[in-house]
């Protein structure tokens, strides 16, 4: 049985050694500053703060993390451990996936070893099959109206009616946009700044916390699949899962129509994971197709490099893979199976509730690329999102989201001095950070230095929020450095400016207690940046290579340096 964490009782986990033969594997992912996701925070805490005597529990443990974050797979580790602590039996030794190479080829490495130590464990025989099991049964409703199922799976989806308080994840409040307007003053490129209304919506946000959006799929890619596998969009059928006792009865809401799925619930524009190509190979007539799906399926050293070459750097998405293996022709509902569901996106909100307590702000640059096979990419969210103008409509442009809560938090005292380094869209969360700071001198109180690292392009191209931040500036609330790397010949970026400014920086972290904070790209930026701060400990502390490194630990437990990045 295939379970969501935050849908079981845990307690029940006690019951399974009455069980025979009986296994508990967690597939847990890891975010944010060693996080566990929403829908595992209960059970984590639970880990935590219980002390349930779990012996005759046999378990195993996937974790999904990124090696480009510094807390990698804390989440999975930590209950490997746990569960191992209270008793229960490890089966297998604990699997670490790493999406920032391959993650399901770490996952089908770890499952290969996985599956023989479970027949050993058991002393049960293995058959050496893999068999492909469809998990859902159609069942089309060819005289059920379109117009009724599409309003109610929406409503369903969006809580488009009887919208009640709290909101979050599976209850998501309809958002009305009150702006949508461009922050880049010229150029090929756009950033939107976007404000939300939740007045009357009783959500409450602090500064630093995220936006989560639920978008929508463009319309012409989900045309473009109906017209490649031939069928009615519009054909209305419902999904039950074929083992009755899941509580996950259907992947979406059903019934619905082949539309609506494919552009409320489904991911149709990632990478493919190898699994779908595999389930592809039965609906591929011509042989070398097939013997292509089949390499890039298998884990044989060749077929990982076609795969890399073919659907991670080609960047192709299900709909460019039928377009390039035309004998290709999946059942739709098989299609609707195996595709992932389409995930919120989240943004860093750009706002204080201090001075914005009615709306949420958001700063998000509009993803629109070309891909190696001469195709144009839209961000899924960014593009739906810059069509939604309020000022080009009458009726309320409305959007459904939820707050998620971060770590990423301002010092409780004002008088604490901050250093805040994020270029580009990284200044986000700053933005909400310095209007809580000038609030707090409006209200007559002492602020500490609040210092802003900041990084574009060009000053007349990029250079977002430059009046208001100026504005700040004179008004002695905030000390800004600002890098532009291509306004002179050689590149200037904030790790360069960092480096000019390492005695102020050590007068805020390291003389002042003060609190360091990131914000940006977690592959270079923010790991240039933990450089420089341990060198700046270093030279500027007078401390010895291994002391930095601790005092630099000791400032990350503290909640003194604090990350808020993507990879």
């Amino acid at each position: 049985m295939v379970a969501d964490p935050e849908e079981c009782d845990m307690e029940e986990l006690t019951n399974l050694k009455d069980i025979p033969n009986s296994l508990a594997v967690f597939c847990l992912a890891t975010y944010g500053e060693g996080d566990p996701t929403d829908n595992a925070m209960e059970f984590y805490e639970w880990l935590q703060n219980g002390d349930t005597d779990l012996t005759g529990l046999n378990y195993a443990v996937f974790g999904l993390g990124n090696k480009t974050y510094e807390h990698y797979n804390e989440v999975a580790k930590y209950v490997d451990k746990r569960l191992d602590e209270l008793g229960a039996t490890r089966v297998y030794e604990l699997g670490l996936g790493d999406d920032d190479a391959n993650i399901e080829d770490d996952f089908i490495t770890w499952k290969d070893k996985f599956w023989p130590a479970v027949c050993e464990f058991f002393d049960i025989e293995a058959t050496g099959e893999d068999v492909s099991v469809r998990q859902y049964r159609l069942t089309e409703h060819p005289d059920v109206p379109n117009d009724r199922i599409y309003s109610g799976e929406v409503a369903r989806l969006h809580s488009l009616r009887n919208q009640r308080a709290p909101f979050d994840a599976k209850n998501p409040f309809l958002a009305a946009i009150k702006v949508n307007r461009e922050l880049h003053k010229s150029g090929d490129r756009s950033c939107m700044h976007i404000e939300f209304d939740i007045e009357g919506s009783r959500m409450r946000y602090e500064t630093g916390d995220h936006l989560a959006i639920y978008p929508i799929n463009n319309e012409e890619l989900v045309n473009k699949l109906g017209e490649l596998l031939n069928v009615d969009l519009d054909t209305i059928i419902t999904l039950t899962n074929t083992d009755e006792e899941s509580n996950k009865k259907h992947p979406f809401p059903c019934p619905c129509s082949y539309r609506t799925a494919l552009t409320h619930y489904l991911d149709i524009t990632s990478n493919p994971r190898t699994h779908i190509l595999k389930e592809l190979i039965e609906y591929t007539k011509d042989p070398q197709e097939q013997e292509k799906l089949r390499s890039m399926a298998s884990t044989t050293p060749e077929g990982k490099q076609l795969y890399n070459q073919w659907i991670i750097q080609d960047n192709r998405n299900i709909v460019h893979i039928l377009e390039d293996l035309r004998s290709c022709k999946p059942a739709l509902d098989h299609l609707c199976e195996l595709l992932p569901r389409l995930q919120a996106r989240y943004y860093s909100i750009s706002s204080s509730p201090k001075v914005y307590p009615t709306t949420v702000h958001i700063t998000a640059v509009l993803v629109l690329y070309e891909t190696p096979t001469s195709r144009i990419n839209k961000g899924v969210a960014t593009s739906w999102l810059a069509t939604k103008q309020p000022s080009k409509s009458e009726i309320p442009i409305t959007t459904p989201i939820y707050i998620r809560r971060s770590q990423f938090r301002l010092p409780t005292r004002p008088q604490t001095p901050i250093i805040m380094i994020g270029p580009g869209t990284g200044l986000a969360p700053f933005r909400g950070f310095i209007q809580e700071r000038d609030q707090f001198k409006e209200e007559g109180k002492r602020i500490g230095d609040t210092v802003l690292f900041f990084g574009c392009r060009k000053k007349a191209e990029d250079f977002i929020y430059e009046e208001e931040l100026n504005e700040y500036v004179k008004k002695g609330v905030l000390t800004m450095h600002v890098a532009f790397s291509r306004d002179q010949a050689h590149k200037v970026y904030v790790t360069h400016l960092l480096e000019d400014n390492m005695d102020e920086i050590w007068r805020v972290i390291g003389e002042n207690n003060g609190h360091l904070y990131v914000c940006g790209d977690a592959r270079n930026m923010a790991r240039d940046v933990h450089n420089i701060v341990l060198k700046v400990v270093q030279q500027k502390g007078g401390m010895t290579e291994s002391q930095a490194l601790a005092y630099v630990k000791k400032m990350e437990a503290q909640k003194r340096y604090s990350a808020d990045v993507w990879s």
